[in-house]
């Protein structure tokens, strides 16, 4: 299974984003798509993460609200919108592949390379 992100860049603050990542492979085991983020300094954080039929999302808490996670079948592609961006959002952020739909990273075997999201 290969992940690769795209979308990332400069936003201004309150700006918005839209990240992608797009699955290819033996991607009919992946049953759930996933992004971490990761800020300088800081350890990896859960931002948000969605099930294969798409009935069951999860946000971490500094992103609820602002966020939004979706997933487009027919495409192999994971989406997070992302609204009123705010400096502490600026991280890289990874997108993961995994067996089970959880805020753990433990969860997920696969990982994309990483976009940059400056704000």
């Amino acid at each position: 299974v290969q992940l690769v992100e795209s979308g990332g860049g400069l936003v201004q603050a309150g700006g918005s984003l839209r990240l992608s990542c797009a699955a290819s492979g033996r991607t009919f085991i992946l049953y759930a798509l996933g992004w971490f983020r990761r800020a300088p300094g800081k350890e990896r954080e859960f931002v948000a993460a969605i099930n294969e039929s798409g009935g069951i999302t999860y946000y971490g808490d500094s992103v609820k609200g602002r966020f939004t996670i979706s997933q487009d079948n027919a495409k192999n592609t994971v989406y997070l919108q992302m609204n009123d961006l705010r400096s502490e959002d600026t991280a890289v952020y990874y997108c993961s592949g995994g067996r089970l739909v959880s805020r753990d990273s433990e969860m997920y075997d696969y990982w994309g390379r990483g976009t940059q999201v400056l704000r």
